[in-house]
């Protein structure tokens, strides 16, 4: 198990400022496991008129802003996911009516999942960008609504849905990074990260 306390850091130590398991996860499929798990507590609420990708990475730089200070000499992981119907931003589903209701805005139609993520170095140095995948659901009948409602995957989630799960039997396209749309782009992580620690052991 991880660490939830700030301790004393070396310059190779993995700084996940993110409580998702989702994340974590990910990041063990690569071979790569987090030393400390720093949840930044921020408010998530989208400025007006912002856009889904401006939101996205906007969101990722401020959490890895706001763990750096008690880290200075990690390697800070910060990202942050959207679901987007055009330019507008799908909350995360925390009750049913929510869910309900960005079940049957995604039904039959194609939507965004725009991940940001921002990387801090040991020196200060902040990378930050975006992936984004677009996903197409197939019409959702109401028996299919009230068996993911039932279901409780839709919890928490962005837009109220988790491909990983039932979901994916409503999936009738993907263009883009699969792991994306779970939470994180492993093609990008992967090789960030895989480039630090290789500059770090040269």
């Amino acid at each position: 198990m991880p660490s939830l306390a700030p301790a004393p850091l070396s310059a190779e130590t993995l700084v996940l400022a993110s409580a998702s398991p989702r994340r974590r996860d990910l990041l063990a499929q690569i071979g790569i496991t987090p030393d400390v798990i720093a949840p930044a507590d921020l408010d998530e609420t989208p400025i007006k008129a912002e856009l889904p990708k401006a939101y996205a990475e906007r969101l990722a730089a401020e959490k890895a802003l706001a763990v750096a200070p008690a880290h200075k000499a990690a390697l800070i992981l910060a990202a942050d996911t959207v679901v987007a119907c055009g330019k507008r931003i799908l909350p995360k589903a925390e009750d049913e009516a929510t869910a309900r209701q960005c079940l049957a805005m995604l039904s039959g139609r194609r939507h965004r999942v725009i991940s940001g993520i921002s990387l801090i170095g040991p020196g200060g140095r902040q990378l930050t960008k975006s992936v984004t995948t677009t996903v197409a659901f197939k019409n959702l009948s109401h028996e299919d609504i009230e068996d993911y409602i039932a279901s409780g995957e839709w919890h928490g989630k962005a837009g109220g849905y988790a491909i990983q799960g039932l979901a994916a039997t409503y999936v009738r396209f993907i263009q883009g990074s699969y792991s994306n749309v779970v939470g994180l782009p492993l093609f990008e992580v992967g090789g960030w990260l895989k480039a630090h620690l290789r500059k770090s052991a040269s």
